[in-house]
């Protein structure tokens, strides 16, 4: 059973950020029986928006039953068992992490089936992975390898301790990340694992975002080429009968990453029939107003619906210096900035402030520091946006967004004035 959102008996604290003072000394449930309104938190404050985060869920799960592809989320994205939990129920192969500390993580909160997608090296991180998988009631932890060394390491860090320890062959792509590069190279790291009496082939997988970072067409055409590449790995690894053999059925894995190229992988990797397509995207749950927004296919080049941004930002002016400058209380400690600045898109409590009008016609953040965000405002007065004034940001990457929040509260409709609080989701990073 994976953990619930936020144990009803925690009490929340100072520690728990623009959380309001008056709530402290509360428990989680007294608190959310009060029905609070989001204007009750201190600025900045995060929040998801659980209409969008159930609809995104929805709008994922439909397209890969129409494809006949698997899901692997990426929980490195929100790094929140409550909403892992959210896509389990939903159908989900299985959950996909970064660290063995990550895959700890998704291990006690009850996922069955978790992928390393990365290699493993650390020796203390081996043995780990190694007595988990010796038990007959552990979750199946896959890990990566694309180095015939990473495979030695592997081999001798879990020799003689009992079930095969399951493996990727990853190939990667000239400038890209990981993986190695070219099909042959990554064959001889299959039949290298294969020919181990310790590890077993569970499948080949990559990720082409790391060799396509827009939609141009030199872009998409580097992106199909490489899942091009990653079909015929898998064709050669299946002809030479490298794939472990399992009683249980267990077919072969092709797995890409799916977020940003979507249709790409659609198109590349669709119809294998002798093995399951196992997409690893991780941002669609919670989506955005910024990278993902623009470079994703949902809705637009694939699928029905377009994802909705599930995470907003409100923050409130704490100086006007200067008639065409704001600074909001909301800086690197509280949103991402990484893939794009935060973009203007309400004043709170003004029907005239829009995405296209209003006050924040032309408005724009230039510029964050630690604490600060610097919203320029070309046509206003320092009375058009007093100090105190609330503005709700659209953020970009959700991956460096919630990082900084260990406790994000879930609103009823995040583009409401006042919404209503009608959860906390807890963050483990």
């Amino acid at each position: 059973m994976i953990a619930e959102r936020v144990s009803a008996s925690r009490t929340l604290s100072e520690r728990d950020k623009s959380v309001p003072p008056s709530a402290h000394g509360s428990t989680v449930a007294e608190f959310l029986a009060t029905r609070p309104r989001l204007s009750e938190f201190l600025t900045p404050v995060l929040t998801l928006d659980r209409g969008a985060l159930d609809h995104n869920v929805r709008v994922m799960r439909e397209w890969l039953a129409q494809n006949d592809f698997r899901i692997a989320p990426h929980g490195k994205t929100t790094m929140a068992p409550a909403l892992w939990r959210d896509l389990m129920d939903a159908g989900a192969w299985g959950l996909t992490v970064a660290t063995p500390w990550q895959a700890g993580v998704a291990r006690v909160a009850g996922i069955r089936r978790i992928m390393i997608a990365n290699s493993v090296v650390d020796p203390v991180a081996i043995r780990w992975v190694t007595d988990v998988s010796r038990g007959a009631d552990e979750p199946e932890v896959l890990s990566w390898v694309d180095d015939l060394r990473t495979v030695r390491l592997l081999d001798e860090g879990s020799g003689a301790r009992g079930r095969r320890i399951p493996v990727i062959a990853e190939l990667g792509g000239v400038g890209g990340r990981t993986g190695a590069r070219g099909t042959d190279a990554a064959l001889g790291i299959a039949r290298a694992v294969a020919a181990s009496e310790n590890l077993e082939l569970a499948g080949v997988g990559g990720y082409e975002g790391a060799v396509g970072h827009d939609r141009s067409t030199d872009a998409v055409a580097r992106v199909d080429a490489y899942l091009d590449e990653l079909r015929a790995l898998h064709v050669a690894t299946a002809a030479e009968g490298l794939y472990r053999q399992t009683d249980g059925g267990d077919r072969p894995i092709v797995t890409a990453g799916g977020s940003a190229y979507l249709d790409r992988v659609a198109e590349r990797l669709g119809g294998i029939a002798d093995a399951d397509v196992v997409l690893r995207s991780g941002a669609y749950q919670v989506h955005d107003d910024g990278y993902y927004s623009r470079i994703g296919p949902m809705g637009t080049l694939t699928g029905t619906e377009p994802f909705r941004s599930a995470m907003h930002l409100r923050a409130r002016v704490v100086s006007r210096p200067e008639p065409g400058l704001a600074l909001l209380d909301a800086g690197r400690r509280d949103l991402p900035f990484d893939e794009g600045l935060p973009v203007p898109q309400a004043v709170i409590g003004d029907d005239r402030a829009t995405h296209t009008g209003g006050v924040l016609a032309g408005a724009e953040i230039t510029a964050v520091n630690d604490q600060h965000a610097f919203l320029r405002l070309p046509e206003a007065s320092i009375d058009d946006l007093p100090v105190g004034t609330v503005v709700r940001l659209g953020l970009s990457h959700p991956c460096t967004a919630l990082d900084k929040w260990r406790l994000v509260p879930v609103v009823d409709d995040a583009l409401a004035d006042d919404p209503l609080v009608i959860d906390l989701v807890e963050t483990v990073f």
